[in-house]
């Protein structure tokens, strides 16, 4: 007998988006139904938003298309944003010296499950 699949992850890597600053959007949209998520998302203003929203729209494609999930029962049940690579990038500043910008990246990991 095989186990029923009720959830469906989507992962973006290499986002050029800070961890820290995705993770603010992703606490405001887990626990919450997808319909929810999508409206939350269209009106944040911050810029991982759009990134967020991409995931998410795979998450639901993956649920509906992979294991055959009703997309009115799914809900936000995980989200997190790991640390991805970091390009270091360097600026001049007086006296012929430099200082270092790290352009950081993050892995943005959404799961939906039915309720």
């Amino acid at each position: 007998m095989a186990e029923q699949i009720t959830s469906a992850k989507a992962v973006a890597r290499t986002v050029r988006v800070s961890a820290r600053k995705a993770s603010l959007v992703l606490d405001t949209i887990r626990g919450k139904n997808v319909a929810e998520a999508f409206a939350i998302l269209k009106f944040t203003p911050r810029g991982a938003a759009s990134d967020i929203e991409k995931v998410l729209k795979s998450a639901v494609a993956n649920a509906e298309n992979n294991f055959d999930l009703d997309r009115e029962s799914l809900v936000v049940s995980e989200t997190f944003a790991n640390e991805g690579p970091t390009l270091k990038r360097f600026r001049p500043r007086a006296k012929g010296s430099a200082s270092p910008i790290n352009k950081r990246t993050s892995h943005i990991t959404v799961v939906v499950s039915e309720k």
